[in-house]
């Protein structure tokens, strides 16, 4: 694991190695075991290491034998081992026995199509001497992050927004704005989906991607991946759980293989209970595991984990977290980089903390709730009473009174939810109802400004690539592309990394995830239970009680902590988000939300969060300009 950063200059200039190395500081957390640099003509690599795997000679960049290209990588391909094989046994000489020169030999072999035979997680550059272009590529699902800016003069890349931001500062380079684009879809959602981010002009490769710049700044990219719905009636249940055990098993196999301290995440759910379940049955020794409670009971998971990892010997270790964690926020923001909303990120940064002490390398349940239809919000896509009135007949009746209604009246929410087709209900929930109301929550000014305020279409594209699938597997495709890898994965990949700690996920090995694709939605979701192929396969793990129960998330109790122990900094953060200066929300919509979840009417904690990190990114990116001047 690693943190990787560079550039290219497109004026004809060389570059400077002092740049590389500021840009590469910036990212040490990402890293701390070794730095490596290759500054050559207008191109520089560079790259900070966590060893795991071939601790003593895996250093990078790596070159090629003959010099023709040499790569910079984060990540892990699991089965290397196979593709190193086979390319010895072709007679290509290998320096190292590490994955990131397997990667290298697979694009001189394929070019770029070599990134289509990699599993695991990962982001490069590659710098091709021959073609005279940079190759970047990340994985399929998003696991592993990758940022790039071009202007006239530069091309920039790394891992983490902030080593772009120092290297354009150490250049000379104006510093990007802020997107104002970006922050309709962050309030509604409460994170940038990609390609944008935060900032004008800095951009994510997005998952599934690779992309080629030429010295003449010509970017290139090709999506190389996808997965869509594609339901297989032609196998029973028993025959796809078959298979399912089988490939996720060998997908743990594959992500225990380390040559440092290794072991998982416990939340006593069934997606981390599966895994640490399978790692159980193919480890010599007992498994390490990690889990996060609070003292609020109605969020407190630690008897259920402590039950899975009695029951499967495991090394456990328990932390409960207090209210006072809002003494790490900040910290927290800077790790992020732009503003990011899901309040998980708190006990994920302190479990990740934890673990970090007995281990390098963790192995986590992501994935689960999309593959398997586990979030309780797929359970309604079959909408009973008013809902099943004809969709024109709902939007003039309710559209039309809900619009008109003032906001805040009670049953306002309702109809403009009832105004809506299937998918519309559903971006309606996961956006907290702004695709639906914001109008009243966005300063005119600033709708003006970008040309529009709906955050729906960012998920409706999405969820439109599979129109023709059932309710639940367009939501499933929705969420798999938009929120799995910029919320779920981006908090892990963060929140690990910056205790310099490696999180891999076995469920969201591409073959399982292509597997899962395949078993019909009546296999995962059934009389309104979800999981329920995935909890056959944990059951013959784990004990049923830890699995036959309500979920209950990673989630820590954000709205009672705002009420009550957060009440003073949440009053001075929503203050700020709407100041002049900022000129992006009406004032008495937001104070409206204040008092109505202050007063119980309504929860409005998840988009209160979302505004209050919006202004703590402000004071941190935009008033004190972290990272760069």
């Amino acid at each position: 694991m690693c943190g990787i950063a560079g550039y290219l200059r497109l004026d004809g200039a060389a570059a400077d190695r002092d740049v590389l190395v500021a840009m590469n500081d910036a990212i040490v957390h990402r890293g701390p075991d070794s730095a490596g640099y290759l500054v050559e003509g207008p191109v520089a690599l560079g790259m900070r290491r966590l060893a795991i795997i071939d601790v003593a000679g895996g250093d990078q960049p790596i070159h090629s034998p003959d010099r023709r290209a040499s790569i910079v990588y984060n990540g892990e391909s699991y089965d290397f081992a196979r593709e190193r094989a086979r390319l010895l046994e072709a007679g290509r000489p290998f320096q190292t026995h590490s994955d990131t020169e397997t990667v290298l030999a697979l694009y001189e072999e394929r070019g770029t199509a070599g990134v289509e035979a990699l599993c695991g997680m990962f982001a490069f550059a590659i710098w091709d001497r021959v073609e005279r272009r940079l190759v970047l590529a990340r994985d399929r699902l998003g696991k592993k992050p990758l940022h790039y800016y071009r202007d006239e003069e530069v091309f920039l890349f790394a891992s983490e927004i902030k080593s772009i931001l120092v290297g354009l500062a150490r250049l000379g380079r104006p510093r990007p704005e802020v997107e104002p684009e970006a922050l309709v879809p962050y309030v509604a959602y409460g994170y940038v989906p990609a390609p944008l981010t935060a900032f004008r002009g800095i951009r994510k490769v997005e998952p599934g991607h690779r992309m080629t710049v030429d010295l003449a700044g010509t970017i290139a990219r090709e999506r190389y991946w996808d997965v869509r719905p594609a339901p297989d009636d032609s196998l029973s249940e028993d025959e796809h759980l078959e298979r399912l055990e089988a490939t996720l098993e060998e997908a743990v196999r594959l992500r225990m293989i380390s040559e440092v301290p290794l072991g998982a995440y416990l939340s006593g759910g069934i997606d981390s209970s599966t895994v640490v379940g399978l790692m159980a049955r193919v480890a010599d020794a007992p498994v390490k595991t990690f889990s996060i409670g609070f003292e609020d009971r109605e969020f407190d998971e630690l008897r259920y984990a402590r039950m899975v990892a009695e029951h499967l010997g495991t090394d456990h270790h328990e932390l409960v977290v207090k209210p006072d964690a809002a003494a790490i926020i900040e910290d927290l923001v800077r790790h992020f980089d732009e503003p990011f909303a899901d309040s998980s990120a708190i006990p994920t940064w302190y479990v990740s903390k934890m673990a970090r002490e007995h281990v390098t390398v963790v192995l986590s349940g992501d994935g689960g709730d999309e593959l398997f239809a586990g979030y309780s919000r797929y359970r309604s896509a079959a909408t009973g009473g008013l809902g099943a009135l004809p969709l024109g007949l709902r939007r003039a009746l309710f559209g039309g009174v809900g619009r008109a209604l003032p906001p805040g009246f009670f049953g306002r929410a309702r109809l403009l939810d009832l105004a809506q087709d299937d998918d519309g209900r559903y971006v309606h929930h996961v956006t907290c109802g702004v695709s639906a109301d914001h109008g009243s929550l966005f300063h005119p000014d600033f709708a003006r400004r970008v040309g529009g305020t709906d955050p729906a279409p960012w998920y409706l594209d999405r969820m439109a690539e599979v129109a023709g699938a059932d309710a639940v597997s367009r939501r499933a495709h929705g969420d798999l592309g938009r929120y799995l890898p910029d919320d779920i994965l981006v908090k892990v990949d963060r929140m690990s990394m910056a205790v310099s700690l490696e999180a891999r996920a076995p469920l969201l090995d591409h073959r399982v995830v292509e597997l899962a694709a395949r078993i019909p939605t009546a296999m995962k979701l059934r009389d309104g239970v979800s999981k329920h192929i995935l909890r056959r396969l944990a059951r013959r793990l784990v004990p049923a009680e830890a699995i036959d129960r309500k979920k209950q998330g990673f989630a820590i109790p954000i709205s009672r902590w705002f009420n009550r122990d957060w009440q003073a900094r949440t009053d001075d953060l929503l203050d700020g988000v709407v100041s002049p200066s900022r000129g992006i929300f009406r004032p008495e919509a937001v104070a409206r939300l204040r008092d109505e979840h202050r007063r119980g009417r309504r929860d409005h904690g998840q988009l209160l969060w979302s505004l209050m990190m919006l202004e703590m990114w402000f004071r941190a990116y935009v008033d004190d300009r972290a990272y760069g001047a």
